[in-house]
This record gives structure tokens, C-alpha cells and sequence, in this order.
């Protein structure tokens, strides 16, 4: 009985922050092309699938690139805007590298601008795409909202405020806390990892001289780790070699978080929240039950895509460049 009641304190309480999440999105409209351009969904989805036909690596890179773009000057599109002679653009800050799949945006984009004119920003352009390659890999569908404007401004530097792998639980839940976000969206949206690859860069510190004491970072398997360092030997110069982040790093599903609970989460961030009771019971829920994982991670999904929004600015011609 005594667990049964916790169970049932833990699913009141991520209702709760559901309903305020959904309460906070007034900014947007699931409508907005309605009537302007109805057929931007359909446009979008479509290019996504096609490009992920060719290259498996899509669904995880547009994943990415839509955390990477909120989280620096709200969902503006601005990590889309290319390098000038006088500023070197977010895109070419070294969090954002491997991001890639920016042509893919670039390809709908020019779709639109022929069937609707002047009228779906690349921001929300972002938001459709991020929720598209959750879908089509399997996990949950939400209706974006939109209305986003694009910004005009986009800096390399900034990329510096992205959560590095290496942050403990406190500074994790601060730094999603600066952005709107609360300790369910941390957990949630961290399950967009179900889809990642990492290079050894963001990981080699775990796993080669952890400490003066350990080794391999004790929080890890140890057999996880010694797969780990086979792949990424200290002396390694392939700068392409890597890891997934789950075993089914093809399909949206919940393996991410039964793997942090058997210690082989792959980035240090990964595996704090398992060790910190404010998130340790989130992610025991979350692989516990994997239709409750899709519903919180839809939630955060739209409340992310709400921060630093822009509903005054311009709509790009081309991504890549401020009218």
C-alpha cells in the first residue's frame, strides 16, 4: 500500500507540471498556417523522410539541432544563420559541429517558399521538424505550436551557455531552470538522447584517468567502460568514432533510461540525474513505463519550443541568412 501511494504522489505530481506546462503556451498557435499555408506540415514531414532514406543520421541531428537552438537565444532559428567575414555564426561554435542536417531545413524550406511565399519561419520550420523525427522513429506526436519570427542575431560565443557533459545534477537542473524549465523537463527531454551519438571527445574523460583514485569514473559499468575505452583508446585521432547513447539508437523509446539505471549512460549528465533523488525517481518512472515517457516528453517538447520565442521579426527567405 505504502508503495502503491508513492506511485500514485509521483504520476499527481507530473500532472500537475503538465498542466503547467500547457498553461504557459498562449504565445503560439497549433492553427497558424492554417489558412496561409496548410500544407507546411505535410511539406516539412515529407522532406525529413526522405532525407533520413539517405541518411540515417537525420532524425538525431534535426533532435539536436532544435535543443541546441532554443537554448541559446530561444527557438529563433538563429542557429541556422551562417558564418559572415565579420562573426562567426552558432553554427560553427564547437558545440554545433556535428549538428549537421542544416540542408535538410535549408531543402523545406525552399519547398515552402514556392507553395506559400513569405509566410513559415525556419524557427517553426525547427520545432515541425524536431517533432517529425520523433514520430517517424516511433515515439510520441504532439501538435506544434507556431507563430515563431526569426532572429537576426547568431553569435558562436553563445554556444558556450549549451549544458556541457560533464555538469553535475545541480547545475543541470539550474541551467534548465534559466530557460523556464523545470526538473521534469530536464529528465524528459533528455530522453531525446534515445536518439544520439556522441564522439569520444564529449566522454573519453570517464573512461581514461577519471581521478587520482579511479580510473574509469566509478559511477559506470565497468564493463560498459572497458567497451567504451576499445572504442576510444587514449591515442585515438578518429575524430568520427563514438558511441550511441542507447542500444536502439534508431527508434524513440525508453531504452535510454534503463540503461542510465544499469550505469551505462554514456555522458557524466546522463548518469548524475540517477544518482540524485530529485531525478532518480522521474527516470525509474520513465523506463518503468514507456507511454508515460512519451506523454512528459511531448509536455516538455512544447514548453521548450515556447522559450525565447520571437512573435514580432522577420520570416527568412533563406535560412541560412537574415533578409
Amino acid at each position: 500500500m505504502a508503495a502503491q501511494g508513492t506511485q500514485t504522489l509521483f504520476l499527481s505530481a507530473l500532472i500537475f507540471l503538465s498542466i503547467a506546462v500547457f498553461s504557459s503556451q498562449a504565445a503560439l498557435d497549433a492553427h497558424y498556417y492554417d489558412q496561409t499555408c496548410p500544407q507546411a506540415e505535410y511539406i516539412i514531414a515529407q522532406t525529413i523522410r526522405n532525407a533520413s532514406i539517405y541518411d540515417p543520421k537525420v532524425p538525431a541531428r534535426l533532435l539536436r539541432m532544435f535543443f541546441h537552438d532554443c537554448f541559446i537565444r530561444g527557438c529563433d532559428a538563429s542557429i541556422l544563420l551562417d558564418s559572415t567575414p565579420g562573426n562567426k555564426a552558432e553554427k560553427d561554435g564547437p558545440p554545433n559541429i556535428s549538428v549537421r542536417a542544416f540542408y535538410v531545413i535549408e531543402d523545406a524550406k525552399a519547398k515552402l517558399e514556392k507553395a506559400c511565399p513569405h509566410t513559415v519561419s525556419c524557427a517553426d520550420i525547427i520545432a515541425m521538424a524536431a517533432r517529425d523525427v520523433v514520430t517517424m522513429t516511433g515515439g510520441p506526436f504532439w501538435n506544434v505550436l507556431k507563430g515563431r519570427k526569426d532572429g537576426r542575431v547568431s553569435k558562436a560565443t553563445d554556444t558556450t551557455n549549451l549544458p556541457p557533459a560533464f555538469l553535475n545534477a545541480t547545475r543541470l537542473i539550474q541551467t534548465f531552470a534559466k530557460r523556464g524549465l523545470g526538473i521534469k523537463d530536464l529528465v524528459a527531454l533528455s530522453g531525446g538522447h534515445t536518439l544520439g551519438f556522441s564522439h569520444c571527445s564529449s566522454f573519453v574523460a570517464r573512461i581514461h584517468n577519471f581521478s587520482t583514485v579511479h580510473y574509469t569514473d566509478p559511477s559506470m559499468n565497468s564493463e560498459f567502460a572497458s567497451m567504451l575505452r576499445q572504442k576510444c583508446p587514449r591515442s585515438n585521432n578518429n575524430g568520427d568514432a563514438g558511441q550511441f547513447l542507447d542500444s536502439t539508437a534508431s527508434q524513440f523509446d525508453n531504452i535510454y533510461y534503463k540503461q542510465i539505471i544499469a550505469r551505462k549512460g554514456v555522458f557524466g549528465t546522463d548518469q548524475v540525474m540517477y544518482d540524485d533523488p530529485r531525478t532518480r525517481w522521474m527516470i525509474e518512472a520513465f523506463a518503468n513505463n514507456q507511454n508515460l515517457f512519451f506523454k512528459e516528453f511531448a509536455a516538455s517538447m512544447i514548453k521548450l519550443g515556447n522559450v525565447g520565442v520571437k512573435e514580432v521579426g522577420e520570416v527568412r527567405l533563406s535560412c541560412g541568412r537574415v533578409n
